[in-house]
């Protein structure tokens, strides 16, 4: 198939982006699809875009600029004077109009929030990953609670606040506060107490104008993927140092990651069902990756939902297929499957 595998953009998970486009890049390419990678905000300017998919290795020379560039945000911006007024790249559409479909390596704003989708949905352009809908409400993340709220997921309690509105403080600290919706644990933090409230609320501020602000759960994390709405195995994410924050999710080293988790029969099967819950009640398709936290007392708490998670060496949806025997190149193929059925 001719696959346009679509990364980069504007947010702040765009180095992310660029490292999870690389490997699907190379991963489909490896199975003997005609792919391009493609940087959805700087797009590509050059010869006749038909013959784009026929020359691969010319192409994959051009993409090795955009995978260097610095990532600095407002350097990127100012790369394209018209960005304000597109935010498609030039020969974005048109490549994704001839492709079989585009898989979406995308994350954060303007990639996991639905526009994107929606458009394509539009242009009747296939893509990997859920709709516009469903991607709107997982990247909001106190929809997402009041949802599993609604359905009997069980989530940790919180609420949300606006930025410029009264402060509204938790019943007690330790507390989580973070960006609604933001990704990779941007804009996340931890108030131990008083004190760090009002600087955690300043940070999460930084990066959305709502907040979350949600009860601490001590104990064990986890995440539990799911593809076509079946859970792979339950991996469990142990960083060495402080919480599974935006350093220890990509820095190799960093985390000890366990899949399958040594858990109980009974609590994995528990845990894969609420994900499973999760990806129906929240109407996802394809795939997805769920949260979790395991209280002390071995409650569970999901947390959230990604709708395209990340896909680089350190990922944690990989790591769950390699551990049914799926490689990544088969993850890939298998999501792209999904995505054009």
């Amino acid at each position: 198939m001719r696959i346009v595998v679509l990364a980069g953009g504007t947010s702040t998970e765009r180095d992310v982006s660029l490292s999870s486009g690389a490997m699907i890049y190379r991963a489909l390419k490896n199975r003997g699809h005609q792919v391009i990678l493609l940087d959805v905000y700087l797009g590509y300017e050059g010869e006749d875009l038909d013959l784009i998919f026929e020359k691969e290795e010319d192409w994959a020379r051009e993409i090795t600029g955009v995978l260097k560039t610095n990532p600095d945000i407002e350097q990127i911006k100012a790369m394209r004077p018209d960005g304000a007024k597109n935010f498609f790249g030039p020969g974005v559409i048109a490549l994704c109009q001839r492709a079989d479909a585009v898989f979406l390596a995308l994350h954060g704003e303007n990639g996991e929030n639905g526009k994107i989708q929606a458009c394509f949905d539009l242009m009747g352009i296939t893509y990997t990953g859920t709709d516009y809908v469903s991607s709107a409400l997982c990247m909001d993340k106190g929809l997402t609670k009041d949802i599993f709220a609604c359905h009997g997921i069980p989530t940790p309690e919180g609420f949300c606040l606006k930025k410029g509105e009264p402060v509204r403080r938790p019943g007690s600290f330790p507390c989580i506060v973070k960006a609604c919706c933001g990704g990779s644990s941007v804009g996340v933090g931890i108030a131990l107490e008083e004190k760090d409230y009002e600087g955690a609320l300043a940070e999460a501020f930084a990066y959305d104008d709502q907040a979350v602000v949600e009860q601490y759960i001590k104990g064990r994390e986890f995440s539990v993927g799911v593809i076509d709405g079946k859970a792979l195995p339950v991996i469990e994410i142990a960083p060495l140092q402080g919480f599974y924050d935006y350093k220890n999710k990509y820095q190799a080293g960093s985390t000890i990651e366990t899949c399958p988790a040594q858990l109980s029969e009974e609590k994995t099967r528990q845990m894969q069902d609420y994900a499973e819950k999760a990806f129906e009640v929240l109407r996802l398709k394809n795939y997805a990756r769920m949260d979790f936290m395991m209280g002390q007392e071995g409650d569970i708490y999901c947390l959230e939902a990604n709708t395209l998670p990340g896909m680089t060496p350190t990922s944690l949806l990989p790591q769950e297929a390699a551990a049914i025997g799926m490689d990544f190149e088969r993850l890939c193929e298998k999501i792209l499957e999904t995505a054009v059925r």
